[in-house]
C-alpha cells in the first residue's frame, strides 16, 4: 500500500476498527485524527493536514450521531455531518485525493418493504438523516472523486452502542421491553472497516466512485438482536416485544430500513457475513 490515508473521527467505532486494521504492516500509512489533532469543521485546517502529510485518500468516520439530541442540536450536526463533510470534499477536489465517506440508513423514508437501494428517493424523517443526507450531496456536488457506504446500525466493542447496551440491562434487569416494529439489519463497524480498508489495499476505489450500501447480511428487528445478544451474553432476561409509540420519541425513526447490497458485492467482489456471524464475534471480544 503506498497511499497516504487519513483518517478522521478516529475514536469512534469504526475509526477503531480502522485503527487496529492499520496497526499491521501499513501502519506508517496512515494518519489518525479526532477532534483534538484536526478540527474539519475549518477548511484552513484540513488542507494544511492533508497537504502536509500527502494525503491521496481521506475516510471520514466523523460523525454526530445522537438522533435524538440532533433534533435539539441541529447547528451542531450540521456543522459536523455537512459543513465538515463540505470541507473534506473541496480539499479532496483540490489535492486530487479521494474521500470515502460514510452515511446512514437515515437518509430513507423507510416505509417500503424492500430492501433499499442506493438510486432510490431519499426522504429522511428528522434533523441528523436531513444534515447525513446534505453531506452526501455536497460530496456530489464538490467535484471530487469519492465513495459513500450507507450503513445502519453500527455497533462494535468500542464506544457506545445497541449491543453493550442490552448486555448491561440484560444482566441487570428481569425483564426488558424491546420494540418489534422497526427492522434492519445490525453492521459490525469491524466488518465495515475490512471493506474499507480492502477497497484501499486492492486500488478499487480508483476504478468504482459513487453511492453503495454495506450493512451485514440478514434482517431483524431490535427486538430479535435484543434476543440474540441476551443468549450470546447467557443472560435470562425475560424481553417482551412492544411497538415504538411506547417509547415517545423526538424523531421518528425509519421502520423498515433494510439496505439492498446487490452493488458493493457486484462491484467490489466481496463476500459479506451474516449479522448473527459478526455479533458472535463481536461478544467474544466483550467476553
Amino acid at each position: 500500500m503506498n497511499e497516504r490515508i487519513l483518517v478522521t473521527g478516529a475514536n469512534g467505532q469504526l475509526g477503531n476498527e480502522m485503527r487496529r486494521l492499520a496497526e499491521g504492516a501499513n501502519a506508517e500509512c496512515f494518519v489518525f485524527t479526532d477532534v483534538a489533532e484536526l478540527d474539519i469543521t475549518d477548511l484552513q485546517a484540513v488542507r494544511c493536514c492533508m497537504s502536509e502529510n500527502r494525503i491521496s485518500v481521506v475516510v471520514n468516520c466523523a460523525a454526530y450521531t445522537n438522533v435524538d439530541k440532533a433534533e435539539e442540536d441541529a447547528g451542531m450536526a450540521d456543522r459536523i455531518n455537512h459543513q465538515a463533510v463540505e470541507n473534506l470534499a473541496v480539499a479532496c477536489r483540490e489535492t486530487g485525493a479521494t474521500l470515502i465517506h460514510v452515511s446512514t440508513d437515515y437518509v430513507f423514508q423507510g416505509t417500503g418493504h424492500l430492501p433499499c437501494r442506493e438510486e432510490e428517493p431519499t426522504y429522511p424523517l428528522g434533523v441528523y438523516g436531513r444534515t447525513k443526507l446534505a453531506g452526501e450531496k455536497a460530496i456530489e456536488a464538490s467535484g471530487c472523486r469519492y465513495l459513500i457506504f450507507r450503513t445502519a446500525w453500527l455497533y462494535s466493542s468500542f464506544g457506545n452502542n445497541f449491543v453493550k447496551t442490552m448486555r448491561r440491562l440484560t444482566a441487570e434487569r428481569e425483564r426488558l421491553t424491546v420494540v418489534f416494529d422497526q427492522v434492519g439489519t445490525p453492521t459490525y463497524a469491524g466488518d465495515l472497516a475490512a471493506l474499507i480498508y480492502y477497497v484501499i489495499e486492492s486500488g478499487k476505489y480508483r476504478e468504482h466512485q459513487g453511492i453503495y450500501h454495506f450493512s451485514n447480511e440478514g434482517v431483524c428487528s431490535w427486538y430479535d438482536f435484543a434476543k440474540e445478544i441476551a443468549a450470546l451474553s447467557g443472560h435470562e432476561c425475560d424481553i417482551v416485544p412492544c411497538h415504538s409509540d411506547e417509547f415517545p420519541s423526538k424523531v421518528k425513526r425509519p421502520a423498515f430500513s433494510v439496505l439492498d447490497k446487490t452493488k458493493v458485492k457486484q462491484d467490489f467482489d466481496y463476500q459479506i457475513p451474516h449479522w448473527k456471524e459478526s455479533l458472535v464475534k463481536c461478544m467474544d471480544e466483550l467476553n
